[in-house]
């Protein structure tokens, strides 16, 4: 299984050659893509020196699969080109992601969908991954309605540069900035650009990408992204409106029976979910749960993963391990 991971020296880059080690996956060629400036370069992958190489000779390689975290403008320019050679792309942009002709893919809910002509397969955006998780059970069982989501998203979700700028401002550092305005000892309601309605593009994504994933465009999503000075990890506060009613303890049974979710919930012990509790973990941590005493069949909750490996990386290696067991690559 040839393998090329694009963006090899970028910050989900690196998450995904790790968890590629992780989960033991069948490489039997790694091919490491980056930009220009860093063509010739090594790193080291499971106890071997890679040299970094373009995408040209990438796409020369015919690897399987392609795991892309380049950003939006690489991988449209260059998706198709691997494609073209035979390669199935996994692209972990925005690119392709509401794209009709692509597929949206969270392995644990919709994996089922892909077959081997699918050569350009959308990873979601990393918020869209924790909550749609969480809200698919829900939705097959009790019919979801409205979705009012409120995020509290790190800044390891901009990139380097902001862990950087928040490293900086926590030590009195003056150097360059991700944002507009600081981040430490600061919240930020600005996630991405704005689009002419007022939201944010992140906001837009966390309303669209739901209903392709689930397939369904009978319920409503709206948001409201934060950008916290937290290093790692995404916060979701969820309020789900529902069509049919529910028992609190039913949900609790529901949500650990699923593969993904770990269920941290005990008001008692002060026991709900938290970045440091997420980071570095593949699971989908939920907790707070609670009726909304202001409506009839509406839930609250919380959920908190790892932006940067649930939310992007290891949901795109899943994907890859998908298509491996069914032989579509």
């Amino acid at each position: 299984m040839k393998i090329a991971v694009v963006g090899a020296t970028g910050m989900v880059g690196g998450v995904m050659l790790k968890i590629l080690k992780e989960r033991n996956f069948p490489i039997t060629e790694l091919l490491l893509v980056a930009s220009q400036k860093s063509i010739g370069k090594k790193i080291s992958f499971n106890g071997n020196e890679h040299t970094l190489i373009g995408m040209e000779d990438a796409i020369k390689a015919q690897p399987q699969i392609a795991i892309f975290s380049a950003g939006g403008g690489t991988s449209l320019e260059w998706a198709p080109k691997f494609a073209e050679a035979g390669t199935t792309v996994i692209d972990n942009s925005s690119a392709w992601r509401m794209d009709s002709s692509k597929k949206l893919i969270v392995p644990e809910i919709n994996a089922h969908v892909l077959t081997s002509e699918d050569k350009i397969i959308a990873n979601p955006n990393c918020s869209t991954i924790q909550l749609v998780l969480v809200l698919a059970p829900l939705h097959k069982k009790y019919k979801m309605k409205r979705v009012v989501v409120s995020t509290y998203q790190s800044v390891s979700g901009t990139g380097v540069k902001a862990v950087n700028q928040l490293e900086n401002e926590m030590k009195g550092i003056q150097d360059e900035m991700a944002y507009p305005y600081p981040i430490h000892k600061n919240a930020l309601p600005h996630c991405d650009d704005f689009e002419d309605n007022g939201y944010t593009k992140e906001e837009m994504k966390l309303a669209r990408e739901p209903q392709k994933i689930l397939d369904d465009r009978t319920f409503s999503v709206t948001a409201t992204a934060v950008r916290i000075p937290t290093s790692f990890g995404h916060s979701e506060s969820v309020n789900v409106e529902f069509i049919n009613d529910f028992k609190l303890n039913e949900v609790r049974t529901l949500l650990h029976n699923e593969s993904g979710i770990t269920v941290q919930d005990n008001t008692v012990t002060n026991t709900y979910p938290m970045p440091i509790y997420a980071h570095d973990k593949d699971d989908v941590f939920v907790g707070r749960l609670r009726r909304d005493e202001t409506q009839p069949n509406t839930l609250n909750m919380w959920i908190v993963s790892d932006n940067l490996r649930k939310g992007a990386a290891t949901n795109a290696v899943q994907i890859a391990e998908y298509l491996v067991s069914k032989n579509l690559v």
